[in-house]
């Protein structure tokens, strides 16, 4: 990878490649930062990888189309978006067992954890709504609260807030999750089609767009502030070491964007690995984490269409950020 001069910083490097048996189909990539696992949503089974060691320690099985995982710390649980069965899984952290699985909306897509009211919710793009679930009882709380779109990534901020993005509508989402309601809607435009979303500390949102480029937004006043070029084909965004980064699957590149002056937003775009469109970061590793493949063939970039994979060649990415 190239020097990225223009955000300050050397550009993050590809330091290992994680073999992971099975299907190459995969989506989310979400991390328990405490304990320093990363959990891969992969067709069938949530894989987990000790970020420590860059080992494989436990599966997470049977979960069926699952889109992603939400860990639970304090509860030893983590929870899957079945998007093939509209349903959720309940396992528990430390053996990997199945506890439940719980009827949720169709197809869920993004699941988040929210530590301050203990409750989970699931994303759910074929319903366009949201379930809330109470993650020690595992009742359902709230079946179908309307999203308005699409929903697509979401992130909380800790303190009582989910901020998603809506797809079809171009829009960010603010959901409370004390009264499991939407509390606002605005426009993220010029961005079409928001899919990965990362939040810096500020709580500022980035969102990376179909139309290959990256809206930073303020919730709080509920404006876009900057927009940056990325690649094609991005379909995550993570946020570290004072960062935003985009994985342009397509194009095989990997975006890093930094704020210069107050409100004003530059990126570098340095090569990465095709297919690499979902990403997770570990801070206190310094590291980033984004699964990919081989593939037979380059994807349409111009229709964004992806790529098919060689089978058997399924691994996570480790890339490690300069401090």
């Amino acid at each position: 990878m190239l020097a990225s001069s223009a955000v300050g910083h050397a550009a993050p490097q590809l330091t290992q490649e994680i073999p992971i048996p099975g299907a190459t189909r995969w989506d989310y990539v979400t991390a328990d930062t405490r304990a320093h696992r990363v959990y891969v949503a992969h067709m069938d089974r949530v894989e987990v990888i000790d970020a420590r060691t860059h080992q494989p320690v436990l599966q997470l099985s049977p979960t069926p189309g699952v889109h992603g995982a939400a860990p639970a710390p304090d509860l030893n649980r983590v929870f899957t978006s079945n998007g093939s069965s509209d349903s959720m899984g309940v396992f528990d952290m430390t053996t990997g067992q199945l506890l439940e699985t719980v009827k949720v909306g169709k197809k869920p897509d993004a699941i988040i954890y929210d530590s301050l009211t203990q409750r989970v919710f699931t994303f759910n793009g074929k319903s366009n709504d949201v379930t809330a679930v109470d993650a020690v009882t595992l009742k359902v709380l709230a079946a179908s609260i309307p999203a308005g779109g699409v929903p697509e990534f979401a992130v909380a901020n800790g303190k009582g807030q989910v901020y998603f993005n809506i797809e079809d509508t171009a829009q960010m989402a603010v959901l409370d999750t004390r009264s499991m309601s939407i509390t606002s809607h605005y426009s993220l435009a010029p961005c079409d089609e928001p899919s990965g979303l990362a939040m810096d500390p500020q709580e500022r949102l980035y969102s990376v767009c179909r139309n290959a480029i990256m809206v930073i937004s303020d919730p709080s006043r509920g404006v876009v502030m900057g927009q940056v070029p990325i690649g094609k084909g991005a379909d995550g965004a993570a946020w570290m070491d004072g960062f935003a980064y985009s994985p342009n699957g397509l194009d095989g590149t990997l975006t890093v964007v930094k704020e210069g002056p107050p409100g004003q937003f530059v990126g570098v775009t340095t090569p990465s690995a095709q297919g690499a469109r979902t990403i997770v970061a570990d801070p206190e590793l310094h590291e980033l984490y984004s699964p990919t493949a081989d593939f037979k063939e380059p994807g349409d970039k111009d229709h964004l269409k992806r790529p098919a994979a060689v089978p058997d060649t399924f691994k996570l990415l480790v890339i490690s950020s300069p401090r």
